[in-house]
């Protein structure tokens, strides 16, 4: 592990109420540069009342169940993506994440035990956006596909806790360190003195 004597140290932290506001207001551009281009591309194609009417009330059931499954295990590979791209930058792999879940706001989370620079951190904190979200995005304007959409638009959303982090230090310099917060939601920041 990198030595920090010659660095010093300030916590920056995210509110957690104004982390919730933020996923709220992160719907409208979502929906406006993923939702809509899906419509008219696809929108004609797609009518709500008659795919409930085919599908049935036992159908619509076993599609929520699904989704939830599908929810569910997106989240936990969010994670998994912040710990796999983190786990690329530190000196002991993988033994240096630690993965878990915030009981009281029902938030898991991936948690990197090492310093990293601010571009690898950054790095880390945009993957999970970037796979799960932006891209099936793109993927379902392109082919239509309506679930795909709908997960896409999920996990972007999904991702305003990540995004808010990479706002916080998006204006460090690059090569200072950064370490995530092992209880609250925030970071260290390592500034170089020297």
């Amino acid at each position: 592990m990198q030595s920090l004597e010659n660095y010093k140290k300030e916590k920056l932290t995210i509110d957690i109420v104004w982390a919730n506001v933020f996923s709220f207001i992160l719907i409208i551009p979502t929906l406006l540069f993923l939702g809509v281009p899906y419509y008219f591309i696809w929108g004609h194609e797609v009518n709500i009342k008659e795919l409930l009417e085919n599908i049935g009330l036992q159908g619509i059931t076993v599609k929520f169940l699904i989704f939830f499954f599908i929810f569910i295990f997106g989240i936990i590979i969010h994670e998994l993506i912040h710990g796999i791209t983190w786990a690329r930058y530190t000196e002991k792999g993988f033994k240096s994440i630690k993965f878990g879940v915030m009981w009281k706001m029902l938030t898991p989370y991936c948690h990197c035990k090492e310093p990293l620079n601010v571009k690898q951190y950054i790095i880390g904190a945009i993957m999970p956006a970037i796979i799960l979200g932006i891209l099936p995005s793109i993927i379902a304007i392109i082919t239509g596909h309506l679930g795909l959409i709908i997960f896409g638009i999920f996990f972007t959303i999904s991702a305003a806790g990540d995004l808010l982090m990479i706002n916080l230090i998006r204006k460090e310099n690059m090569n200072d360190l950064v370490q995530d917060h092992s209880s609250e939601v925030g970071c260290y920041i390592y500034r170089k003195t020297i």
